[in-house]
């Protein structure tokens, strides 16, 4: 305690109401830091604040010498614009937030300033300030209140200075909500119902509330009645704003436009919590409140991560919606269901051969990186959406998409009997996985075998040369890093069935087949049937090609752009890779059977099967849980009944019933 005093005794000596703004706001600084301490206890710092208050009611002239400080502190800074926007962004768009955020990371802060906003994230920079602050104790605070009141300058026109100072605030903040309620991207959104009228009259409200805060002498009924009036017409236009929700859930998630809602809500918020300033009977508390949500949205304001958590939660429930949508389709139920999942496996693993030979064609033509990059994904690309608009199956396109479906039946999971019946799901979901993979490798062998003969008869040569087909195996080995690549592409499978969510939400959101349906210059061009076909195809394909082409394009270009970095990673796709296999052995022919290269090439097969789709179910499945608030309780459960039916039934997860 004795060093404790010491170091308060040096800071109260350096206080000079004189010192430049730069001096006063560093010695600021430096007060609070001796406040928190070493940070072990909130109790401490509260500790800290007595020792400080006994110290300076102590001495007469340190009291005016700190009130002196304060008026200086107070005419260089505006603290109005710190209780109105301290926490919100300057502009109300993302992208500029994101990069305002971006910049106040990188470059540091100086206490040379008269922004109160920049100020006070030196001197109250985290949420432990917070936890001290809320400890404060009525006597403290009075305690407080009274050692910065100044009788000769602390009323205007009859009013103290400080309630004037807030209502400012709440002018602002109010004028901040009626200008979004008014922004085109909002009012055009809201329903019919309430539409913007609430934010019409809000500001007529509040200048009839300042009239009666600021009357002499008071009318504490008509104050109150002018307080009731403003905040019910505050709660309406929250209700307003409250009402595009609905449109966005309809119609598409914008994230800009989710980050102006809760622009528009904290804003409301921060009004409620100025007016619990003014009205309140015994305003310290309140005031003291008040600071500690301004130091916690300082944190959340500064914080990339929660930027982009808060306003891209619903466009992830709005992206696994729409998956789950799609996902619907890729799971069998039944025995019938079952063989018709490995027909159009098989179908797709056929085609797929013919993918692999394309691939081997590109690489013989020897281009760079890029380009041979390039090129093969745009065949990937083209070759999924075939198989796409065949209605065919390729089976590590299913995981990715299924998650989201499984996860939607996680909304109403309280009961044992619902957990039953979401673990029947997952096992009718593990075997389309299986069925899937096994219609996929079981036809794009022998495809791939047969069309590697026939290019031998064609051309009089092997397909593969000896060198390159050696190559090939040795690539695919388990023994080699196959099972990392083979989980990096799941990593992409999941990205990519993002990335169909994503187009999905934005063809929706931006009424574009209602654009192809009825846009004139469209209708004139395809003629009013063909384009309501088209309106109608693209609705219902787009997510499709959107997955399809990006995936075709990231597992073409990923090894030319890690090559690029000396990275040297690869992709593993188990029906490709088995392609590539059975490519591989037609051009070394029987011999090739008593090699152990072709053998560690083949056990690899069900080990990529298993890690691109475990891996992308899991991504996708931990999004979905996010994006439903499934809770860790309900998690546990469900991991429970897995097990126990995996003990108990192994064999449904792999055969119907």
């Amino acid at each position: 305690m004795a060093a404790a005093s010491l170091d308060l005794q040096g800071l109260l000596a350096r206080l000079d109401p004189t010192a430049d703004v730069a001096q006063r706001h560093i010695w600021l600084i430096d007060l609070f830091d001796w406040l928190r301490g070493d940070r072990a206890s909130p109790q401490a710092a509260v500790g800290r604040v007595s020792l400080l208050l006994d110290a300076v009611e102590a001495r007469p002239e340190l009291r005016e010498r700190l009130r002196a400080w304060w008026r200086a502190f107070t005419q260089a800074v505006d603290l109005t614009t710190l209780l109105a926007d301290y926490g919100f962004a300057p502009r109300t768009a993302f992208v500029s937030e994101l990069s305002e955020r971006l910049r106040r990371k990188i470059l540091p802060g100086t206490p040379e300033t008269t922004d109160a906003s920049d100020l006070f994230r030196m001197v109250l920079p985290g949420a432990f300030d917070a936890g001290w602050i809320a400890l404060l104790d009525d006597a403290q605070l009075a305690r407080i209140g009274s050692l910065l009141a100044d009788a000769a300058l602390d009323e205007i026109d009859g009013a103290p200075r400080w309630r004037h100072t807030v209502m400012d605030a709440v002018t602002y903040c109010s004028s901040q909500v009626v200008a979004a309620g008014f922004s085109p991207e909002l009012r055009l959104r809201m329903s019919a119902a309430s539409e913007s009228r609430a934010f019409h009259a809000l500001m007529s409200d509040l200048d009839a509330l300042r009239e009666q805060m600021f009357r002499a002498p008071r009318d504490e009924d008509a104050l109150q009645a002018a307080f009731v009036a403003f905040r019910d017409r505050l709660d309406a236009c929250r209700a307003s704003a409250s009402s595009v929700y609905t449109h966005l859930e309809d119609n598409g998630i914008s994230v800009g436009l989710v980050f102006r809602l809760r622009q528009l809500r904290e804003r409301v918020l921060r009004i409620r919590e100025l007016l619990d300033c003014l009205i309140s009977p015994a305003p310290a508390p309140s005031v003291a409140r008040l600071v500690g949500r301004l130091v916690l949205a300082g944190g959340e304001r500064n914080s990339i991560r929660a930027l982009i958590a808060s306003n891209s939660s619903m466009l992830a429930a709005k992206v696994t919606e729409r998956s789950a949508e799609t996902g619907e389709h890729y799971i069998t139920r039944d025995r019938g269901s079952y063989l018709q999942m490995v027909r159009k496996a098989a179908g797709g693993g056929a085609l797929t051969a013919l993918t692999v030979l394309l691939k081997f064609g590109i690489y013989s033509l020897a281009l760079s990186a890029f380009w041979s990059g390039l090129w093969s994904g745009l065949m990937y690309a083209a070759s999924f959406v075939a198989i796409q608009l065949l209605h065919l199956t390729l089976a590590t396109k299913q995981p990715a998409m299924t998650a989201p479906a499984m996860a939607a039946r996680l909304r109403d999971i309280k009961t044992d009997a619902a957990v039953a019946d979401f673990v029947d799901e997952v096992a009718n979901l593990v075997r389309s996985q299986v069925a899937a993979v096994l219609g996929n490798v079981g036809l794009v062998v022998p495809a791939m075998l047969a069309l590697a003969l026939l290019v031998q008869f064609a051309l009089g040569r092997p397909l593969l040369d000896a060198a390159h087909a050696a190559a090939t195996l040795q690539s695919l080995s388990l023994a080699g890093p196959t099972a990392v690549f083979a989980a990096l592409t799941g990593v992409l499978l999941f990205a990519a069935s993002i990335v169909a969510g994503w187009t999905e939400n934005a063809f929706v959101l931006h009424r574009l087949d209602s654009a192809m349906r009825y846009n004139p210059r469209i209708g004139a061009f395809l003629g009013a049937a063909r384009a309501r076909r088209w309106a109608t195809f693209m609705r219902t394909h787009i997510s499709g090609f959107a997955s399809n082409i990006s995936l075709g394009l990231m597992l073409g270009l990923l090894p030319a752009f890690a090559g690029f970095f000396g990275l040297g990673l690869d992709v593993r796709h188990v029906t490709l890779s088995a392609g590539q296999i059975a490519a591989a052995a037609a051009s070394m022919g029987t011999a090739v059977l008593q090699q152990p290269a072709l053998w560690w090439a083949v056990a690899a097969i069900p080990v990529i099967g298993a890690l691109n789709v475990s891996v992308s179910f899991y991504f996708a499945f931990r999004l979905a849980l996010r994006a439903h608030s499934v809770s860790l309780g309900d998690r546990a459960r469900i991991r429970s009944a897995i097990w126990a039916r995996w003990r108990s039934r192994p064999i449904s997860f792999f055969l119907p019933a």
